[in-house]
């Protein structure tokens, strides 16, 4: 067994490497395929005792359905066997197999969630409840009004920088997964809200790390993922609104809204910087989606 686990260190690591060297798959994803794989590795060690090249479809299977025995969720299950493939992938274009064991395993099937979403009219209910007498008033109806008009990811808007500002132009420059970059539109109010607030910021202390990026703290250092949650949390509660909302429900009602309003999806797609048209084929069921669920509500 030891001699096994090792070729299973071995291989991993190679995998970790590549993941994030060629993929350039970032820090959060790397960690969730490492720890899919390594809990692959621990079964297949405790079940069959055999190195990552011997596993066959019979063992994989059996692994999923201990995923399914254990109260996985299928969008689990299904993400796992997504990194188990990738893993043997690599493995084969470094000619360490002939053929993958996953080749004709098929992922199980999800229902369709459809992400939570607010109206036009409580998305200005939210901006508008943030007092804008204060630098820090500025800079979160600012960062709201960039989140929601141009789709942003959390991530994204905490990474903004000065220099990705193209305002004359009409557009930002944004940073998204894997390090794409794509070109957004930005609205005139989110433009006016973001001069503002850098109109306000310039009697700042600015950290010398930090002087480029875009939306500073109070400290004068780069605004964290937890500190845009908060702003938000803050807003919708002041603003009476019922709902769980988090900077992804501003990027899920961004799309709803353009594709109501008769955009294209490959244009939606673009802006918000999805790799596959599938994700955003999502929205495209919204609106069908709720009408029905209103029916059957209307008809008990």
């Amino acid at each position: 067994m030891v001699k096994n686990e090792e070729k299973w260190r071995k291989a991993i690591s190679g995998y970790r490497t590549h993941i994030r060297l060629e993929k350039h798959l970032s820090e959060n994803t790397v960690e969730a395929y490492m720890r899919d794989i390594v809990e692959f590795e621990h079964f297949v060690l405790r079940m069959y005792d055999v190195p990552p090249t011997e596993v066959d479809s019979a063992m994989i299977e059996r692994f999923l359905a201990h995923l399914f025995d254990t109260a996985h969720k299928k969008s689990s299950q299904a993400r796992t066997l997504c990194g188990i493939k990738s893993f043997y992938n690599y493995l084969l274009i470094n000619d360490r197999m002939e053929s993958s064991p996953t080749e004709f395993i098929s992922a199980p099937k999800a229902g369709r969630h459809l992400p939570d979403t607010l109206t036009v009219e409580e998305i200005d209910r939210i901006i508008n409840s943030i007092d804008v007498s204060t630098v820090k008033g500025h800079r979160d109806r600012a960062m709201l009004e960039l989140l929601y008009s141009c789709g942003l990811r959390v991530s994204e808007l905490t990474a903004l920088r000065l220099g990705d500002l193209f305002f004359g132009e009409g557009y930002i420059r944004v940073v998204g997964k894997g390090d794409k970059q794509r070109l957004v539109p930005v609205s005139n109010i989110a433009r006016e809200r973001v001069m503002l607030y850098l109109d306000d910021r310039r009697g700042m202390a600015t950290r010398s790390d930090s002087r480029d990026i875009l939306f500073l703290n109070n400290r004068g250092g780069a605004l964290t993922r937890v500190m845009v949650f908060t702003v938000i949390r803050d807003a919708v509660r002041r603003a009476g609104i019922d709902k769980t909302v988090s900077p992804h429900t501003f990027r899920h009602s961004f799309a709803t809204h353009l594709l109501a309003g008769g955009a294209n999806i490959r244009q939606v797609q673009e802006m918000l910087g999805h790799e596959s048209i599938v994700t955003t084929e999502i929205y495209t069921h919204l609106d069908s989606e709720r009408l029905r669920e209103t029916v059957e509500k209307l008809s008990i």
